[in-house]
Formats: C-alpha cells, sequence, structure tokens
C-alpha cells in the first residue's frame, strides 16, 4: 500500500488504545499515542513533563482562534510569543503529527491528529466506542475499581476529550459524520475490531 495514516478517537474504556496498537502491528508500522508528547516534546524545545500535563486539555482563547486562522492558511505566527503555554503546547503537538504523516506510515491515537491531517491523502478516520456499562466494566477491572467510580471516570475523561476536540477542530467529537468509520468494540471484542479494521483499511486506502 501507499503510505497512509489511520486516526482513532475512542470513548474512555473503549479498549480504542489496545486496539490501535494491535492494528499497527497487523498494519507493520509504528503506533503513536503518548509518544506524541515524546516526539513534539524533543523538536520543540519543551519539556515532555508540560506535555503531558496539557495532553488533551481544553482551552478557550480568542488570541488563540486567531493564530490557528493565520496558520491554516499559511501566514506566519505573529502572535504565537503571546499565546498562553497550554496553547503552545497545542501548535508544537499539531506541528510533529504532520511531520510524522510526511515521513512514514503509522496510527495515531486521539489528540485531533485528525485534524491536524485534514487534507492528507491517505487517511482513514475511526472512531472507537461502546455502551457505559461496558466500558466501565472494563476501567473497574483495568484499575480496581468499583463499577461506580469507573462510571464517573469514563464520563468525565470523555468530557474532557469531547471539550478538546470540539475547541482545537471543526467537527464535533464522536459524532459519526465527523470519522469514515465509528465502530463499537464491545460486539467484536479487541480481536475482532482489530481484523474488521484491517480489511476496512486495506480495501479503503488503494
Amino acid at each position: 500500500m501507499e503510505k497512509f495514516v489511520i486516526t482513532i478517537g475512542r470513548q474512555t474504556g473503549s479498549r480504542g488504545r489496545i486496539i490501535g496498537k494491535k492494528l499497527a502491528e497487523k498494519l507493520g508500522v509504528k503506533c503513536y499515542d503518548k509518544e506524541i508528547l515524546a516526539v513534539a516534546a524533543k523538536e520543540s524545545g519543551f519539556s515532555e513533563q508540560i506535555f503531558q500535563y496539557h495532553d488533551e486539555r481544553p482551552t478557550n482563547s480568542f488570541l488563540f482562534n486567531l493564530v490557528m486562522d493565520t496558520y491554516s492558511v499559511g501566514y506566519p505566527m505573529s502572535h504565537f510569543t503571546e499565546l498562553p503555554l497550554n496553547q503552545k503546547v497545542f501548535l508544537a503537538q499539531f506541528d510533529s503529527i504532520k511531520k510524522l504523516a510526511e515521513e512514514e506510515s503509522c496510527v495515531i491515537i486521539g489528540r485531533c491528529a485528525d485534524y491536524a491531517l485534514k487534507d492528507y491523502p491517505n487517511l482513514v478516520r475511526i472512531f472507537i466506542h461502546g455502551d457505559l456499562d461496558y466500558r466501565a466494566e472494563n476501567i473497574a477491572k483495568e484499575q480496581d475499581l468499583s463499577l461506580e467510580k469507573a462510571r464517573d471516570i469514563c464520563v468525565k475523561t470523555d468530557k474532557k476529550r469531547s471539550s478538546y476536540y470540539n475547541y482545537y477542530s471543526d467537527k464535533k467529537w464522536g459524532d459519526s459524520t465527523s470519522y469514515d468509520l465509528s465502530v463499537n468494540s464491545e460486539l467484536l471484542g479487541i480481536d475482532g475490531t482489530v481484523e474488521f479494521l484491517e480489511k476496512y483499511i486495506k480495501a479503503a486506502i488503494k
């Protein structure tokens, strides 16, 4: 196949990260999740701890909107130095994602990668979801928590991811129209979902 990028959005507890990593293995490419933070830190000069702290956290700034509008049409970002740190971190991560796509085929999990690469030719945008009870059970087992606490984590983490995605992109997190394919991982399980996605991707990318 030609060079390609698969982006994966995921609900908390849907096993999207595990599915992404297994899918990358099947396709013979690298998977970038939190590894994106290390790449962006190395290229930007910011510490990796700063990227971890601001990872998928929403923001709000009129100045950031102005800078992103300028960035999207290719003009110099003269106001970059005036931005808050979390917005500088997003832009550094945004650039790292675009650079990775230029260099290699890969799977990228979260972090508005589908928005950063919206003009990339061989891009497949996937969203992994599942019923709340299913996802809460997964989190409860992983972290040895009560189901009530696990449900709370699912709801709050997804709310944070949704706010982050909806702010930085021009689409809506979790909405099927924002992706090429939305899959309920509970129906097929991890391995079944990976197998299904592999077939879909190979058919979609010529």
